[in-house]
């Protein structure tokens, strides 16, 4: 491992970059762009159950919907802590709460994953305006 450490570091003192090595595919160079977007409509049903309970203040069936997402994986914009909250949507057939997620932003935006923060799409609402 030690072996591994010191050729990335040469790597990055010539210039090639880690990431340039065949066969080192870091987290950082499959990060999805988070501006990919979801109509509501085109959301599963439990999602837009999901969306009205958050727009509603609940009542939520899982103790912890609205603790704060802390956006670790760096995929949603950046933003002080605090900002997301996340809320769980259910999936059929599962006994446990699964890895679909939407994400709230204080300012109104949301954000849905379905791989468990792997990926998001912001989810844009009505064309009123909204998103």
């Amino acid at each position: 491992m030690l072996s591994l450490l010191r050729f990335a570091l040469l790597c990055l003192v010539c210039g090639l970059g880690i990431a340039s090595l065949p066969g080192y595919a870091f987290w950082w160079q499959s990060k999805p762009a988070a501006s990919l977007e979801i109509r509501v409509e085109n959301l599963p049903h439990e999602a837009r159950q999901t969306l009205i309970l958050i727009k509603r203040g609940g009542p939520f069936p899982y103790s912890r919907d609205g603790i704060t997402f802390g956006n670790r994986e760096g995929l949603l914009p950046p933003q002080q802590r605090n900002y997301y909250r996340e809320y769980t949507v259910p999936t059929p057939g599962l006994n446990h709460r699964g890895a679909r997620r939407i994400i709230a932003g204080r300012a109104g935006e949301y954000w849905y994953t379905a791989d468990h923060y792997r990926s998001f799409k912001r989810i844009r609402e009505a064309s009123n305006g909204a998103r």
